[in-house]
């Protein structure tokens, strides 16, 4: 599922962390980072959904 995660995160990084961790405030931060840049919000994705 993992793996599934961080494909999903490099696709839309949103959805990678929504699947992680829900509707948290990540998910909110990882929302206004990608906003403001697609690469910030993948880094912030990928490290959410590969820090467990």
């Amino acid at each position: 599922m993992d793996l599934i995660r961080i494909i999903l995160s490099v696709i839309i990084p949103p959805l990678g962390v929504f699947l992680q961790v829900g509707l948290g405030k990540h998910f909110w931060i990882n929302v206004l980072l990608t906003l403001l840049g697609y690469i910030p919000g993948l880094v912030h994705a990928v490290y959410i959904v590969a820090r467990k």
